[in-house]
């Protein structure tokens, strides 16, 4: 039998909630010997990983790679900043056919390790924090460097919405395919909604940027018999200000009847957690160009749970709810805009929009994805 070839998926991150790193890596599993290199594994069978401890920035380190930044010797501040650098000799030695780069950072040592890259592109890196003054000063030009360094030589690369993947195109000269944030298909049927207990859920990494706060905002606006539950991440490599901000989030709601904060689970265990609500909810400010073209798993993963949609105005959010009439979209980016839009609906449209969702879920799945990623890499290896 004829030896599978070799993936090696690079991640500068924890898998265990990765949702789109964890689907990547299955995608590829069952065709190819697939490696992981990460910071924590996540439970995947037939696959093997490589963990390595997460690079700690301790104030010397920021130091010094901040004088490589602000230099613009950027290759030196890329191993100060990962210091996985005696990692790429012995990675060359498995002889990989093919390297999955994830994001940015890892662009750097993709290519060190082989030159058949396919490099996903979760975020548009230049103008990632761009709303932030430290990564302005610092990381702008650094990732802006890395992907003109190596975009132009990467074998496939892929992203995760038009917008960015035009944005791209229009910088880089090249264009991204499109694997979304989508989970699998989840044979499942819409709950019907309780007129006296409307439940609202957000989940996603705990970020000020992100002002939870005005989602909390429009639950307190409608009222009963609306209630919102907040599934939060604080990674372990959370700010000082990130941490705060959460403290400061939970004493503000610590006597609100309304709303709650819950404990995550695991990313593939997300959809069976949340079909029991009613309405998926995500107001989220274009305060940075990936925040503006934002399509994050979440969207995805309410309409596989089956749930109503409520959203701000967001481009490639408001593209998918409009197409399928499985939720509301608000005016502009207000708590009480938003609040409006959810006012003027009924239980009966609620539950049309949960019926919507369970045909936006045939459509929208980890499976036609997985068939991209496949052909991508089926081409890399003929090139």
């Amino acid at each position: 039998m004829e030896n599978k070839k070799k993936v090696l998926v690079l991640a500068f991150n924890q898998l265990k909630h990765d949702a789109r790193i964890t689907r990547q890596v299955k995608f590829l599993k069952d065709d190819y010997s697939v490696d992981v290199f990460c910071f924590a594994k996540t439970d995947i069978e037939g696959v093997d990983f490589i963990e390595v401890k997460q690079t700690p920035l301790t104030l010397f380190r920021k130091a010094l790679a901040a004088l490589f930044l602000i230099t613009r010797l950027y290759k030196t501040a890329y191993w100060v900043l990962h210091a996985y650098k005696d990692q790429v000799d012995k990675l060359r030695t498995n002889n990989y056919d093919i390297i999955v780069a994830n994001d940015v950072e890892t662009l750097h040592m993709a290519f060190a390790i082989h030159n058949k890259v396919l490099f996903d592109a979760h975020e548009y890196a230049p103008r990632h924090f761009e709303d932030k003054l430290w990564f302005r000063v610092f990381f702008q030009g650094f990732n802006q460097y890395f992907c003109k360094l190596y975009i132009p030589r990467v074998a496939r690369m892929t992203t995760v919405c038009d917008g960015l993947a035009e944005e791209y195109e229009k910088n880089f000269g090249v264009r991204p395919e499109i694997i979304t944030n989508a989970p699998k298909y989840h044979d499942t049927e819409p709950t019907k909604t309780d007129p006296k207990n409307i439940r609202m859920i957000h989940m996603g990494v705990a970020n000020f940027s992100r002002k939870l706060e005005n989602m909390v905002e429009v639950v307190n606006t409608l009222g009963d018999p609306y209630t919102l539950d907040l599934m939060l991440l604080t990674p372990t490599y959370a700010s000082t200000q990130t941490k705060m901000y959460v403290e400061n989030l939970k004493q503000e709601i610590a006597d609100n009847p309304r709303v709650n904060i819950i404990d995550p689970v695991r990313s593939e265990m997300v959809v069976d957690k949340i079909k029991e609500y009613d309405i998926g909810i995500f107001l989220l400010e274009p305060v940075n160009f990936n925040y503006t073209f934002a399509l994050p798993n979440k969207l995805f993963e309410f309409i596989q749970a089956r749930l109503a949609v409520a959203i701000g105005p967001s481009i490639e959010m408001a593209k998918i709810v409009k197409k399928y009439n499985n939720g509301v979209v608000s005016e502009n980016f207000t708590p009480d805009s938003l609040a409006l839009s959810m006012k003027a609906i009924s239980i009966e449209d609620i539950d049309q929009m949960k019926l919507n969702s369970s045909t936006a879920a045939i459509d929208l799945s980890a499976e036609k994805n997985a068939e991209i990623m496949k052909l991508l890499c089926k081409e890399i290896l003929i090139d």
